[in-house]
């Protein structure tokens, strides 16, 4: 009866166990990303940016990349955020809004060119393979396939 009470707690602190490293669900992946984008309807309404111009985009090891520019000194002060709308139009593909911020307290007239990455996992939308992202003040749509 011992043998039994004992198997039975061993096979139930076996089944609890929080190791991760067995995870194959692939909405938890997480990539090496400069920033997470931030998923808020209140932020996303309610955020001021400085003037800046995109240039590209393109996808690096699971990454959004957006390319930009604007006036400053040198960049090194600015600081951007990517907000989502946290609303998901349904279509075929599903699309969502996102707009990035950026903070740019640089008072020069050089036209300075950065990269950031974004973390955009967290916008996947269930039962779908890819969504269409309308990024505010790019003339194109960016596709997101996953």
């Amino acid at each position: 009866m011992k043998n039994l009470i004992f198997l039975a707690l061993a096979c139930l602190f076996i089944s609890c166990d929080s190791d991760d490293d067995n995870n194959n669900d692939t909405n938890l992946v997480t990539y090496d990303c400069d920033q997470e984008v931030v998923i808020s309807n209140e932020q996303f309404q309610n955020a001021t940016t400085s003037d800046v111009g995109f240039v590209d985009y393109s996808f690096v090891d699971g990454c959004l990349e957006l390319s930009y520019s604007s006036s400053g000194c040198d960049g090194s002060t600015w600081t951007v955020e990517l907000i989502d709308s946290g609303n998901v139009m349904e279509s075929a593909p599903p699309q969502r809004n996102i707009r990035m911020v950026l903070d740019n307290q640089e008072a020069c007239l050089a036209v300075i060119g950065k990269e950031t990455s974004f973390d955009i996992s967290s916008l996947r939308v269930e039962g779908s393979d890819e969504v269409i992202l309308h990024l505010e003040n790019f003339d194109e749509d960016i596709l997101y396939e996953y």
